[in-house]
């Protein structure tokens, strides 16, 4: 199926969702289905923005002022997943817990306000590596729309491009939580740290990077492409100064590069399969 006939599915299905709610953090996939779904439904969709410590104050304000330059009905509510045990305590399901609270939160939207759906912007792509979240979308019965009409991440940056739409080169943007080691509590003050260290490699000038963070030990990684920036002495020097004065005994840089789910190398395959899904 070519990319054309895929926009007209997603249209199809759109239309047959009702009133809708669609989960949105402002990244590509959720900012196009947005867009997309305002396009077809006006103001018969509201697009629910979930804050927590867990997400970037810089990734909240440029969800915030897309949403707003596209004219795009927005709702920026809190979610409670600290408030979960099974949460901090960042297991391999850690994801689940996360999407779990956050279609609670929008079930209980969409019941009280009227709405039909919820809809999320999971991608073709997405179905190739471990996201225990979307177990939670299923059980909550959340569709599916970019998924349903066969669209990968690279068709969403292009018909997103296409559109004239500033996110369609964006930076994937997991949560802050998942750049903490598995086993070690997220809480609040440790996402802190993440997220001043990763505002420093952005204000170095690098795009496309993650800090793990695995306790007296950090490990930075750079995207390839960017790579020869970082392999510097002076860079090492000031990766080195940034990030001992956040805490953190070594500061180390990863020769493998950026890649999304590095965390999920480490886990056991039995890990990989959990109960939930």
């Amino acid at each position: 199926m070519g990319l054309s006939a895929k926009r007209a599915a997603l249209d199809r299905r759109l239309r047959t969702l009702g009133r809708l709610l669609v989960a949105y953090s402002g990244g590509v996939d959720s900012a196009f289905l947005a867009w997309v779904a305002h396009e077809a439904m006006g103001d018969a969709m509201l697009a629910v923005l979930a804050d927590s410590p867990s997400l970037a104050r810089t990734h909240l304000n440029d969800g915030v002022a897309f949403a707003h330059e596209q004219h795009i009905p927005l709702e920026v509510i809190e979610t409670a997943e600290f408030g979960r045990p099974e949460y901090v305590r960042n297991d391999a399901a850690r994801c689940f817990y996360c999407k779990d609270e956050l279609f609670t939160v929008m079930e209980q939207i969409r019941a009280s306000r009227g709405f039909d759906t919820v809809a999320y912007g999971v991608n073709l792509d997405d179905q190739g590596d471990f996201r225990p979240g979307q177990a939670a979308a299923r059980r909550h019965g959340v569709a599916a729309p970019l998924l349903e009409a066969g669209l990968s991440k690279a068709e969403v940056r292009e018909l997103a491009r296409t559109a004239g739409l500033r996110v369609w080169d964006k930076p994937a943007s997991a949560c802050l939580s998942s750049r903490v080691e598995y086993g070690r509590a997220v809480t609040p003050e440790v996402l802190a740290v993440v997220e001043r260290g990763e505002d420093a490699l952005r204000g170095l000038g690098f795009c496309q990077f993650r800090v793990r963070h695995h306790g007296e030990i950090v490990r930075l990684e750079i995207a390839p492409e960017e790579m020869p920036r970082a392999l510097t002495p002076a860079m090492a020097a000031e990766f080195a100064r940034i990030f001992k004065a956040l805490g953190f005994h070594y500061v180390t840089l990863d020769l493998e590069g950026y890649r999304s789910g590095s965390m999920n190398a480490v886990l056991p395959v039995a890990a990989l399969h959990p109960g939930i899904r």
